[in-house]
């Protein structure tokens, strides 16, 4: 979608929905009632014979009077009046754009009079989001069905001003795009090698890329990932991104790792058939290290920066691996395998293990779709942050609020240990359905030294086939990248 800034009188014309901001109870002030003043009060007797109050998520589509040069008229809920933040701008500038989108209108010219340059650029932002479509395998889609808007323009006080705000949301919105793309995307596209291909492509920022292959991994003794990807024919790959933007390049790094599982059949342990299609998500914390990871470097965040991507694919071959197996970490401590389908903490285990050995990073932040006990515990709209560390996690959890990307904070007791001691080994791999998604990270923790951690569990959010979020159009959110792009820039820059 090409987005531009414009001055105030922009022409509309006869295939623009025209849209302003209508606050709680339906006031009309600034461009809304400059609007109204034009139309000869037609924005007001259109609410005066409606439902419409302002409120957030509420739109009216009007038909422009014949002496307004555009096709529609648009009223946008922004809720109570008062100073409008950046989330409200960005929410209902969306939300403008989702009562467009299919309405035949080409343009859709939002009317930010007064609104500062920032503002503006939160707008721009939010319709970047809500525009994002998957539809690159759709091949016989009929014209009336797909999205008519192509062109968004703000009316704004100082365009250039406007402009330069956008850039590094442009940049952001990028990412978190890149980070959806990679969910969306079917496993027999995206396997391990594939998804290692691409993130190599991301050089051409400034990224520093290193792929390690299962010749390499054996060498480096990461039974675990490596158990994990024993039953495809597809390789499994360790991807190493780095981002040297510090005044001092050898400064510890900040550290995200990610789970990659391309694909997720619970290997022997099998999942039932009912969605296992929606498996092609489980590489979702992947997608998110490697858009946060994007963020930084286009921006040229000050902080040095290094994302871990465990990319495996977990089938039921022949050669899987057993419930029972024994398999030995990068560590040197051992796991019993008692359920094939508990594969990420598996992967994570070496990925982390790896991280901290060779960086010694100032904190490490893994990012996973791993339990679906996460989301019986917080539901569909929260990640479960755990953390051995009060710092990071009150940090993670600011970031969390002024991203978007909400978090709630669950407990690591230690009482619970004991669920995941093996009779065989140093630990088992599940510790039964009581606190699952606890037992997952305390699993995790055996795996940190005296590194501050955090575990983010995104089962839930990394994927909304039904999202209610103007923001977020039904399929994958791209959870986490603005999340860690905002922690950085809040707490971890020079």
């Amino acid at each position: 979608m090409k987005i531009e800034f414009v001055g105030h009188a922009a022409e509309a014309g006869p295939k623009a929905a025209v849209g302003v901001f209508v606050h709680e109870p339906a006031t009309l002030t600034g461009p809304a009632a400059a609007l109204d003043a034009v139309s000869g009060g037609v924005l007001k007797r259109a609410i005066d014979g409606g439902r419409f109050t302002g409120g957030k998520g509420q739109t009216l589509d009007i038909v422009a009077p014949h002496n307004i040069d555009a096709a529609r008229l648009l009223l946008i809920g922004a809720g109570p009046a008062g100073s409008p933040t950046a989330e409200a701008v960005e929410l209902a500038a969306a939300q403008a754009y989702q009562a467009a989108k299919t309405s035949g209108a080409e343009v859709l010219l939002l009317k930010l009079a007064g609104a500062s340059a920032d503002l503006a650029a939160s707008a721009a932002f939010g319709v970047r989001l809500a525009a994002y479509r998957f539809d690159r395998y759709r091949t016989t889609e009929k014209a009336e069905k797909k999205p008519s808007v192509k062109k968004l323009r703000l009316e704004v006080d100082d365009p250039k001003a406007a402009t330069k705000a956008f850039k590094r949301l442009a940049g952001l919105a990028d990412a978190v795009i890149l980070a959806r793309d990679l969910v969306s995307e079917p496993a027999n596209i995206l396997y391990p090698e594939e998804f290692a291909r691409r993130v190599k492509a991301l050089t051409s920022l400034g990224l520093e890329v290193e792929i390690l292959g299962e010749k390499e991994m054996k060498k480096l003794g990461m039974g675990a990932l490596l158990g994990v990807g024993q039953g495809s024919v597809r390789d499994s790959q360790l991807a190493i991104i780095q981002w040297k933007g510090a005044k001092d390049p050898a400064a510890p790094p900040v550290a995200f790792v990610g789970k990659g599982v391309c694909f997720d059949t619970g290997g022997i342990s099998l999942k039932p058939a009912d969605g296992m299609e929606e498996m092609i998500t489980d590489m979702g914390g992947a997608a998110a290290v490697t858009g946060a990871m994007y963020a930084l470097a286009s921006r040229k965040a000050r902080v040095n920066a290094v994302g871990i991507l465990g990319l495996v694919e977990n089938m039921p071959d022949a050669n899987a691996q057993r419930p029972g197996d024994v398999v030995t970490t990068m560590s040197g401590q051992t796991i019993e395998v008692i359920n094939t389908d508990a594969e990420g903490r598996l992967v994570l285990a070496d990925a982390i293990w790896y991280c901290q050995d060779r960086f010694k990073p100032k904190f490490i932040i893994d990012l996973a779709t791993l339990t679906g006990a996460i989301v019986v515990a917080l539901g569909k709209d929260l990640g479960g942050l755990f953390s051995n560390n009060d710092e990071l996690s009150d940090r993670l959890l600011a970031a969390s609020k002024a991203s978007g990307d909400a978090l709630w904070r669950l407990p690591l007791p230690p009482q619970y240990e004991s669920q995941i001691d093996s009779a065989v080994a140093d630990m088992k791999n599940v510790g039964g359905r009581p606190g699952g998604s606890i037992t997952a990270a305390l699993f995790i923790q055996r795996f940190i030294k005296d590194t501050p951690w955090a575990h983010l569990d995104i089962a839930a959010t990394a994927w909304k086939p039904n999202s209610k979020v103007a923001t977020i159009p039904s399929g994958a959110t791209g959870f986490g990248v603005r999340l860690l792009d905002r922690l950085v820039a809040d707490h971890y820059e020079d």
